[in-house]
């Protein structure tokens, strides 16, 4: 990431929990063939509800399955949430695929967590005010306060790891994953740090949290009885977002960092911006207008061409006048250059993550960007916009616009009470600037 500072911020790590599977190379293969991980809601207790899918991580010992136990102890998982225990199995991935260890106390002190999540485990809150109502005071469990607080997951991060440096925790709804990688790149760039582990995580699938979004009604009901096509990003037969669970984790490195220990880099964190809408507590505004900006923003950062952008990783939820609004916004910040930029919205496969999204769909720009192939938008048949953009439905795209070997992709995030982010990345060039 440069800048007035200008300490670069390279990604030498990355790790992921979905419904997709677990595991970067294995997600990203599924992605890519354009599967989906969405499964029904079946347990009694959400029967009255009617909303009834969601995206499960799947549990077992097969490639692309999770087995918590192989992980973390059981004793330790009954003391943290269980979003907690995703981004810890995600950081670990991330950390391996980096090849760093701390080897001195220094490196601990320069080594930082920001990981975030969007909402406290609203399970447990739910299962420990019916202990203390049926049971008493005596049965609540010494660690159900530590175990839903939002900064847990990267307490538990820097707990396990002995890493000593900036520890902090993003709590901005959809917006999180997105805003705790870019805050996390300002550590490096000012100083603060000169790796960070940095991500969001979120473990939400229950009958409180479905109630609640349904009540809204944000969640899609259409597609109760064929799950896989029921989250369907800017088609015109999508009606609400469908829950998802999981965690993505990055490592983010100051470049001299890297290179000195001859770390593998996936790509670069160019530029981050941030908006407000200001308009709803709930709905953006219908013009995109701080979806614009927050584009805006990371590509003044990022100090690249507008023209030069191939590739946005949509927010697109599934909700009608989410997509439409970030439609209109990309359309209007791109112009005539749209006809070289590919759309797309990875919540088709995997489901909306809430506080884990934004960082899995990081990976997911910053894997097109180094690869040159961009995902599908899972069940995008007909598009209702009313804007003309290339939406890659269906299978996957080759990059179309190359600016001297380099690929810049664009990844939006954006939340409740109007928070945005929006992060340039590209592949890495050891003599870009």
């Amino acid at each position: 990431m440069t800048g007035e500072v200008g300490r670069r911020v390279v990604v030498t790590g990355m790790g992921l929990v979905t419904c997709l599977g677990v595991g970067v190379r294995h997600v990203w293969r599924r992605i890519l063939d354009g599967h989906c991980g969405i499964s029904g809601l079946h347990a009694t207790e959400f029967k009255e509800i009617p909303c009834r899918v969601a995206g499960y991580v799947p549990r077992g010992t097969s490639p692309g399955e999770l087995n918590l136990d192989s992980h973390i102890p059981p004793a330790d998982q009954r003391v943290m949430s269980l979003a907690s225990a995703y981004a810890l199995v995600a950081a670990e991935e991330a950390l391996v695929d980096s090849g760093w260890k701390p080897r001195t106390e220094d490196d601990r002190h320069r080594a930082g967590v920001a990981v975030g999540m969007g909402l406290c485990s609203l399970h447990q809150i739910s299962e420990m005010g019916h202990v203390l109502r049926e049971k008493g005071y005596r049965r609540v469990s010494p660690h159900f306060i530590p175990s839903i607080l939002t900064n847990m997951a990267a307490g538990q991060v820097s707990l396990k790891f002995g890493l000593k440096g900036p520890n902090h925790a993003v709590s901005t709804a959809c917006t999180t994953g997105l805003h705790a990688i870019g805050d996390a790149a300002r550590f490096i760039q000012y100083g603060d740090a000169d790796l960070m582990v940095a991500g969001g995580t979120e473990a939400n699938i229950d009958p409180l949290s479905i109630a609640g979004f349904a009540r809204m009604r944000a969640l899609s009901t259409r597609f109760n009885d064929t799950p896989e096509l029921s989250s369907r990003p800017f088609d015109k037969d999508r009606d609400g977002f469908v829950m998802s669970e999981g965690s993505g984790v990055v490592i983010l490195e100051e470049l001299s960092h890297a290179q000195k220990r001859g770390a593998n880099i996936y790509g670069e964190v160019l530029g981050y911006g941030l908006s407000a809408d200001a308009n709803h507590i709930t709905a953006p505004a219908e013009d995109g207008s701080g979806a614009y900006n927050c584009m805006k923003y990371a590509l003044k950062y990022a100090n690249i061409d507008k023209k030069h952008v191939g590739y946005v990783n949509a927010h697109a939820t599934s909700t009608p006048l989410g997509d439409k609004s970030e439609s209109s916004a990309i359309h209007r910040l791109f112009g005539p250059n749209c006809d070289n930029l590919l759309v797309s919205s990875t919540k088709g496969a995997i489901g909306h993550l809430l506080g884990g999204a934004g960082s899995v769909e990081a990976i997911f720009t910053i894997l097109a960007c180094q690869s040159g192939k961009v995902p599908p938008t899972v069940n995008l048949n007909q598009s209702d916009t009313d804007v003309d953009l290339n939406y890659v439905s269906k299978t996957s795209s080759d990059w179309l616009n190359i600016v001297n070997g380099k690929r810049f992709g664009i990844s939006n995030s954006f939340g409740f009470g109007g928070t945005n982010a929006s992060i340039c990345f590209s592949n890495y060039f050891p003599d870009s600037c």
